[in-house]
């Protein structure tokens, strides 16, 4: 199978003609889509995750891939978006992974490993999928990464529902709601304020 078949979105086929060709955008050594404000660290996770608690913000883990058009369109539709990028940089610290990277990464529970090797531990099979690490993990020591998650992003969002899943995150409304339900009820508040809501975008 070759890499790109694990790039996946939901509507996958009617969005295909529009990432035949997609608009330049920076990447980096490894030939993957990003962004200047991305984190870079020793990819000591739970060391990436204290440095951000001190800040307030929580963490959230891109796995992305060289040459997946839908990582593509999720930097050049979505992040490119000034009210997306400076939205998540406020409330969250981004790291990168790739899903078929050699760099070590050290997990949670201190386990040292390859990115590719966490992306299976952590059940990863696709990109883009964006992890989100719960904001407290006292008395969690030992688990993995995978298990100290609270919400995952499966494949591309479009712009409303991206930037809508980084508000249910940061807002900490999963804790006492379901994205599904969360997202219904900010577009019905929208259109009860005669703003335009665009589940295309």
């Amino acid at each position: 199978m070759k890499r790109r078949d694990f790039c996946l979105t939901a509507g996958a086929a009617a969005l295909l003609p529009t990432l035949a060709a997609p608009a330049i955008a920076k990447l980096n050594a490894e030939g993957m889509h990003t962004q200047p404000w991305f984190m870079e660290t020793f990819m000591d996770l739970k060391e990436d995750h204290g440095e951000l608690a001190k800040k307030n913000k929580h963490f959230a883990i891109f796995f992305e891939q060289k040459g997946c058009p839908y990582c593509a369109a999720m930097h050049e539709k979505n992040l490119s978006q000034a009210y997306i990028s400076d939205f998540i940089q406020e409330k969250f610290g981004v790291l990168q992974i790739n899903i078929f990277g050699s760099k070590e990464v050290t997990d949670f529970d201190g386990k040292t490993m390859e990115e590719r090797d966490l992306a299976r531990r952590w059940g990863v099979l696709f990109t883009p999928t964006i992890v989100f690490i719960r904001p407290n993990l006292e008395g969690l020591d030992g688990l993995n990464g995978k298990q100290l998650q609270i919400a995952r992003m499966p494949g591309y969002f479009k712009r409303f529902h991206f930037i809508t899943f980084f508000e249910f995150i940061a807002g900490d409304h999963y804790e006492t709601i379901d994205f599904q339900r969360f997202l219904q009820a900010k577009a019905d508040k929208m259109r009860a304020e005669g703003k335009e809501v665009d589940i295309w975008g």
